[in-house]
């Protein structure tokens, strides 16, 4: 019996410290994320599932730190995910283009970080053909297009979708501040076809006819070559 007994606590310790390892690294180490729509096209993909680096904008107070620790500050480029400004309970996923203090202008379809043009060819996707002058009469094409100059504040971050004829961002609802950047996106773990947003069916009877969906379609809706690419 004491045997049983012995084992049995063994197991729950085991179990114990399994589960806060797995809370203490979805805190502060690694977080899964899916993208739910288009706007990081041709980058990242709806379906993919990604892994974030929750580690690397961490803070330090000591040079020792800073000199042993993979930490660093966030850069221009990064794909960053983190709380969506108006409503801090989703999350978001955008490549942060300015700093604190850089001025941000868009002419023509063209990023401006201040003052000069931005090689951003390579991840930057225009899937309209269409550029929209500055004050056009038509609803938000206008920022989409063409765009500030806009100074970003201190502690704050201007992203943008690299999707940029189909994205909302900090040309509509402005820069990020800090405290809601939550990692930096680094690696696609899994990628499949049958994306869109995780409440398509809601409910644990939704979740339910999810699973069987993918179970079914797991080998043949998987972007094969997608598996364990960077996020760049």
């Amino acid at each position: 019996m004491s045997t049983e007994k012995s084992f049995l606590g063994e197991s729950l310790e085991v179990l114990l410290i399994a589960v806060i390892f797995a809370l203490f690294a979805r805190t502060y180490v690694l977080q899964a994320f899916k993208i739910p729509t288009g706007s990081m096209e041709e980058n990242l993909l709806v379906g993919d599932h990604i892994l974030v680096n929750k580690f690397i904008y961490g803070r330090t107070w000591t040079p020792l730190e800073r000199a042993l620790l993979p930490i660093r500050p966030i850069r221009r480029g990064d794909v960053v995910v983190f709380k969506y400004p108006e409503d801090p309970t989703r999350d978001f996923i955008k490549r942060c283009v300015g700093l604190p203090g850089d001025t941000v202008e868009i002419v023509d379809k063209q990023l401006y970080i201040n003052g000069r043009a931005v090689a951003d060819a390579s991840y930057t996707y225009h899937a309209d053909r269409r550029t929209f002058a500055r004050g056009s009469a038509l609803a938000g094409w206008s920022i989409r297009d063409s765009f500030g100059p806009y100074t970003v504040p201190p502690a704050h971050y201007f992203c943008l979708g690299d999707n940029r004829d189909n994205s909302r961002d900090s040309r509509v609802w402005g820069p990020v501040p800090e405290s809601h950047v939550k990692g930096r996106a680094f690696m696609v773990y899994w990628s499949t076809a049958e994306g869109g947003e995780s409440s398509e069916w809601p409910g644990l009877a939704g979740k339910l006819r999810q699973l069987g969906r993918l179970a079914r379609r797991f080998a043949s809706a998987t972007r094969w070559e997608r598996t364990f690419e960077i996020v760049r």
